[in-house]
């Protein structure tokens, strides 16, 4: 039998454009970590194979839960945090998701533990800081994490260390804005978990009524080469019906 035989795969060069033959242009120089972001983001999205499938999950308990959680003591715990811990019990019912394909790539290394990578916008560029052992930490134990490394991502930056093991990331941009978009997987992760704003949408209520219910859109990356679809809707299923049970994770 033939084996099969590995094609290069080579692009024409940029061509090089006098924009000022246009009009007025200032050259302003890429920040470093934007160019170090932007080679990883570049390789991943040509060497790993992408689908993005997209759902949406009812928060309308979570949001009245959060904020009674929040007031109640002394941490405020955000959205992300409930997240991070459906994430977390969603990864223990998909181990495959949470995996690596080896350097080969004929071996799929199965993970024991639970680091969670969450994106942050500093104003140098996008960095992913890594919680460390979400399993084992509560709620508010996880609030305060999440915005202590977000605090020093934006005014000092992040050592190689706190951006490295991650299981698998998640990119919210909810508080900006937007309905839905197709993240990048973060190798050597096999997804990726892409949250955007929460809106209020009409659902049939009781007898034929109208229930206003606050969904918020989810769009999961994954690699085929690991995930098929099938999976993919059953965890991004999942991981929904998590948010929407909040008081479980409360209690995880």
């Amino acid at each position: 039998m033939n084996q099969p035989t590995a094609v290069a795969v080579s692009f024409p060069p940029v061509q090089e454009v006098d924009f000022s033959v246009f009009g007025a242009t200032e050259r302003v120089p890429v920040a470093r970590i934007q160019k170090l972001t932007a080679t990883y983001l570049a390789r991943n999205w040509v060497t790993i194979p992408h689908v993005t499938h997209h759902d949406e999950a009812d928060i309308s308990e979570l949001e009245v839960l959060r904020k009674q959680v929040s007031e109640a003591g002394e941490v405020k715990i955000t959205p992300l945090a409930f997240q991070i811990k459906a994430l977390v019990e969603t990864l223990k019912v998909f181990p495959h998701f949470n995996a690596s394909l080896d350097a080969s790539g004929e071996n799929l290394i199965l993970k024991q533990y639970f680091h969670i990578g969450i994106a942050v916008d500093t104003p140098k560029g996008l960095l992913v800081a890594v919680i460390r052992d979400c399993e084992k930490k509560s709620l508010p134990e996880i609030a305060v994490e999440v915005a202590n490394v977000s605090q020093r991502a934006r005014t000092k930056g992040l050592p190689l260390t706190d951006m490295q093991g991650g299981c698998m990331t998640i990119s919210a941009l909810g508080g900006i804005g937007g309905t839905a978009f197709t993240p990048i997987i973060n190798a050597p992760e096999v997804a990726i978990l892409g949250v955007t704003k929460a809106q209020w949408k009409p659902a049939r209520g009781k007898d034929d009524g109208i229930d206003w219910r606050l969904m918020l859109p989810l769009d999961l990356s994954y690699d085929h080469r690991v995930i098929n679809g099938a999976d993919a809707a059953r965890f991004l299923l999942h991981f929904a019906q998590l948010l929407k049970k909040p008081q479980i994770l409360l209690e995880a």
